[in-house]
C-alpha cells in the first residue's frame, strides 16, 4: 500500500496514494491505524483525495480508525472524498457518524475545535 504519514504534535495526517481502497489495501491500512493508536495517536486526518474507489473492506478500515480514535477521546476526519467514496458512505448512512470535510486544513481546524470542546466539557 502506498501512503504517507505526517505526524504533528496534536494530530497525524495519513495520505492514501492509491486509486482503490479495497481488499488488497484495507488490511494494511487497518494495521497502520491500530499501530498508530497503540503509539498514543488519537487524532487522525485521513486524506482520501487520491482514492477514486472503495469497497466495503475499505469502508470497514475507516470505521475501525473512527472507533479507535473515539475510544481514546480523539477524532478521525476524512478529507478530499471523491464522488464514489462519498456515495458509498451516504448509501451506508455513515455521513452522520463520520466527520467529513473538503480539505486537510479544515480537518486540522476541526481537530483543534474538538480539543477545545473536550477541554471545556471536562472542566464542567
Amino acid at each position: 500500500m502506498k501512503y504517507s504519514i505526517d505526524k504533528k504534535e496534536t494530530y497525524t495526517i495519513i495520505t492514501i496514494d492509491e486509486k482503490k481502497l479495497d481488499t488488497t489495501v484495507a488490511p494494511d491500512l487497518k494495521s497502520e491505524f491500530v499501530k498508530l493508536n497503540a503509539e498514543g495517536i488519537n487524532n487522525l486526518i485521513l486524506d482520501l483525495g487520491n482514492v477514486k474507489y472503495t469497497d466495503s473492506s475499505g469502508l470497514s478500515s475507516i470505521l475501525i480508525a473512527n472507533r479507535l480514535c473515539n475510544s481514546t477521546g480523539g477524532l478521525l476526519v476524512l478529507t478530499g472524498l471523491q464522488d464514489h467514496v462519498m456515495k458509498l458512505i451516504t448509501i451506508s448512512k455513515l455521513e452522520s457518524v463520520l466527520h467529513i470535510l473538503p480539505t486537510v486544513e479544515e480537518g486540522i481546524d476541526r481537530i483543534f475545535l474538538h480539543a477545545i470542546e473536550r477541554d471545556l466539557t471536562s472542566k464542567e
